[in-house]
């Protein structure tokens, strides 16, 4: 029983570890929708005032994204490494096309929960409501008094209003709830398409043909040693004989090749990428860790 026990925690850490990017973004996004919704009970509390409530529906959903975008740059440990980087070679031998992917992991990682935060905030439609209401047009509302105008709108979201205009209330926070949720909606589906898009992009952009190769033969010779046998088709028969794999690469040589590399500069010789940097220094006779940098984006 212990050792069933110990087997399913060790598979239980396992699958974490390795969703750990995905876990650690559903995470960020459950706190950020808590903390929202903390917010709007306990401070959100518009003032109900013309030209003052929509700043205060601005900040109510800009400041908020603003500051956790900011926290969550300067909690990405890549952020310090590559200003560290920087200061120290300088940026006149980083490749453009990885320097951009690096900020790209940097800013993507930093923008789950300022885009919760600000999701979240456009469906509740509280602080659209009362940043717009004001602006809305008297003669589109059918049959609304002539001796009101910005003033009284303003204060809709308080529904401190006179009692003949409740129904031009509810009408003004109904529509304006419908265009919060509406844009809510879009940027939700702009961010899945931008991180489909960037998938594609990264599947595409990176090479693993042997990769996938290697782990082909590896699974036919773990089957094969659970069932004494292993059933293959002719073009995975081939592929096992042609390529005999004897076990598999640790994982500090893993960690060793892969991410980006935007630093290319061993005293005037290019590095393309970290597998060269390694083979490199397997032949022997190549760079020493002084005689170039280089920086990662984590994967």
């Amino acid at each position: 029983m212990a050792a069933l026990v110990a087997e399913n925690f060790r598979f239980l850490s396992l699958f974490f570890k390795s969703k750990d990017v995905m876990i650690f973004n559903g995470l960020v996004a459950l706190g950020t929708v808590g903390s929202e919704e903390l917010f709007s009970v306990v401070a959100f509390n518009c003032p109900c005032s013309p030209a003052r409530n929509y700043i205060y529906g601005l900040a109510a959903i800009g400041v908020p994204a603003l500051a956790l975008f900011l926290i969550g740059v300067i909690w990405n440990n890549h952020t310090w490494n590559l200003v560290a980087e920087c200061h120290k070679r300088g940026t006149k031998n980083f490749s453009a096309a990885a320097t951009f992917l690096l900020f790209g992991s940097i800013m993507g990682r930093a923008s789950v929960a300022p885009i919760t935060w600000s999701v979240i905030s456009l469906l509740r439609g509280e602080a659209y409501i009362c940043a717009l209401s004001e602006f809305v047009k008297p003669s589109s509302l059918d049959k609304f008094p002539s001796e009101y105008g910005a003033e009284v709108l303003a204060k809709f979201p308080c529904r401190d209003v006179p009692a003949n205009l409740t129904k031009f209330r509810d009408e003004v926070t109904r529509r304006l709830r419908y265009e919060s949720q509406l844009f809510g909606w879009l940027l939700i589906g702009i961010v899945a398409v931008l991180v489909f898009l960037t998938k594609c992009l990264k599947h595409c952009c990176s090479p693993r043909r042997t990769a996938e190769v290697h782990s082909r033969i590896l699974a036919a010779k773990n089957v094969k040693q659970f069932f004494g046998f292993v059933a293959l088709d002719k073009e995975e028969k081939e592929l096992v004989q042609e390529f005999p794999v004897e076990g598999v690469q640790p994982s500090p040589q893993w960690n060793a090749i892969t991410g980006v590399y935007i630093y290319r500069e061993n005293k005037g010789f290019p590095l393309y990428s970290r597998l060269h940097k390694w083979a490199k220094g397997v032949e022997g006779n190549g760079p020493t860790p002084e005689g170039h940098e280089l920086l990662f984006l984590a994967s």
